[in-house]
């Protein structure tokens, strides 16, 4: 007698899959309608873009050999700290957003410390080495930008008063002996005060700043590499934090 030929169990359906998709669809829906635009972080936005494009001199994985480009760009681009200092209000963030195209360009990085916001010159795209005269040709948009920026109306302190601003020139230990200065003191000095006269030209308000020289005495890092010669090369415009002033 001829056995009986098991016969396949059916397949599982699929159709869980429509209402699943669905499902998630909805879920997005639901997200962006909570997204505001508005409260977005300009700072972060700009260093999380730089990483995904594999710029080295943004925070995130490294991208350059350990110890040097890698770790110092992500000291030199640490987005703003959630407990030093004071947190950023919405208001001051949108006024970030004025020079996000600049961070994109590397001209400009932006990070936070107990001093304020701290908005950072990449000497050598602002200076040749050794000098405090700037490449205006090449930097007059981002200036005209910052400019703008320090006139936002977005920063006042709690009580609605004007934020000051402070210029800081930095130096590497050698750099002096490529120019014109007896020292460091005076370069360093000098481009912060340059840096002044260019923003004050281009509208920003001069009574509002303060101009300091620290020539190679705030190393961020090492200067036993050209590369940490480099990031110590560098102008500062702090916003200044109540307290600060």
């Amino acid at each position: 007698m001829a056995k009986k030929e098991k016969k396949e169990p059916p397949k599982p359906s699929k159709a869980w899959m429509d209402t699943y998709g669905d499902m998630i669809t909805l879920m997005l829906c639901f997200f962006v309608m909570l997204y505001d635009p508005s409260e977005t972080d300009a700072v972060q936005m700009a260093a999380l873009t730089a990483s995904i494009q594999g710029d080295p001199t943004a925070g995130g994985g490294s991208l350059a050999a350990s110890g040097r480009l890698a770790d110092l760009g992500n000291t030199v681009s640490s987005l703003p700290a959630l407990e030093r200092g004071r947190l950023l209000g919405v208001s001051e963030k949108k006024a970030v957003s004025l020079i996000v195209p600049d961070i994109h360009t590397n001209k400009v990085t932006v990070s936070s410390d107990e001093r304020g916001l701290v908005i950072t010159l990449a000497s050598d795209a602002f200076f040749k080495k050794g000098t405090a005269e700037l490449n205006i040709e090449d930097t007059r948009e981002t200036l005209q930008n910052l400019a703008v920026f320090l006139n936002s109306d977005e920063l006042v302190d709690s009580d609605g008063n004007k934020r000051k601003f402070r210029i800081e020139g930095h130096t590497d230990p050698y750099e002096y002996r490529d120019g014109n200065y007896l020292s460091n003191w005076e370069l360093s000095t000098a481009r912060a005060i340059n840096v002044l006269h260019y923003l004050s030209n281009y509208g920003a308000d001069e009574e509002r700043f303060s101009v300091a020289g620290y020539a190679d005495n705030q190393d961020m890092f090492s200067n036993e590499t050209e590369e940490g010669q480099a990031y110590n090369r560098r102008v500062d415009i702090i916003i200044l934090d109540e307290g600060h002033f």
